[in-house]
């Protein structure tokens, strides 16, 4: 959720773009922090982990009760494929142009393409934190300065009464006109990779981003492996060890729950769970996963 900065009276302004270009150990504790929105849309906070020009990943959060909207210094309509998982609390995630709306629990996501209007409410008594990836990134032009050229929507729906009568019966046909997608533990695509292999299940794959999740047993290592896009992790759960090989050498970095990792394009690297615990963490690597 990439915005301008929190006035609608004062010009467009890009939220702060963390970038790197090598692999890179990002701390929870030293995660840019941003604040955008205004009365209109609502106010929201962002931990920007990374905003280069391959990915974007982002964590934000809302009070329980929170909600972002839009305004019309904060249009939330971009030109990104977007992967979102909530990591607490339970959220409500709507198209205000369809009226479509879709509950999502702690551990399942959203997926939606470009020119999709989206809001978030926080409808459970935690507060909210979703993780967030976005491709093509706002850096090459895909967030606030897109969304202007969108014409603005004045009216955001949030019922379909249309369906009063006929649910479910109308169930498989509303699902396919659907303009986002709920991603729960069943739709994951799963593959088994490496000649080591680990368990990675995608939870979605485009011709601009893949997102996916990876669960390392106690002592278990990774083949060595390239992307063709860089690779950016979050980590949920035990302590995820990287070795990478680039350039300028060898670096073995270590991240705890709530870190991030980048990894740039073609760098070869490695996972390692040294602990006695089960590691899992999320990734986004854009544009190309393949090697």
């Amino acid at each position: 959720m990439s915005q301008q900065e929190n006035s609608t009276k004062v010009s467009y302004q890009a939220s702060p773009r963390p970038s790197f270009d090598k692999a890179t150990l990002i701390r929870y504790d030293t995660v840019t922090r941003h604040l955008w929105g205004d009365d209109e849309a609502g106010r929201v906070a962002d931990w920007i982990y990374v905003s280069s020009q391959d990915i974007h990943q982002i964590v934000f959060g809302l009070p329980p009760g929170g909600v972002f909207r839009h305004s019309e210094a904060y249009r939330t309509v971009f030109g990104a494929d977007e992967v979102l998982l909530v990591l607490e609390g339970e959220m409500a995630f709507s198209n205000p142009e369809e009226a479509e709306v879709h509950v999502v629990k702690q551990g399942e996501a959203v997926f939606f393409r470009k020119d999709t209007w989206h809001h978030a409410h926080s409808v459970s008594q935690d507060a909210l934190r979703v993780l967030e990836f976005f491709a093509p990134p706002p850096a090459t032009g895909t967030s606030g300065a897109y969304a202007k050229t969108k014409p603005y929507l004045s009216e955001s729906r949030y019922t379909r009464d249309e369906l009063l009568t006929h649910w479910p019966a109308k169930q498989a046909e509303t699902l396919k006109t659907n303009t986002i997608r709920v991603i729960r533990e069943q739709d994951l695509l799963w593959r088994l990779e490496g000649k080591d292999p680990i368990l990675v299940g995608i939870l979605a794959s485009t011709e601009h981003l893949m997102v996916g999740k990876v669960r390392l047993l106690p002592g278990q290592v990774s083949s060595v492996h390239t992307h063709a896009g860089a690779e950016s992790i979050y980590v949920l759960e035990g302590t995820l060890n990287v070795l990478t090989q680039e350039e300028n050498g060898k670096q073995w970095l270590e991240a705890k729950p709530k870190d991030g990792i980048f990894i740039p394009s073609k760098a070869s690297h490695q996972y390692y769970n040294y602990s006695a615990e089960i590691v899992e963490f999320v990734f986004g690597v854009a544009p190309n996963y393949l090697p």
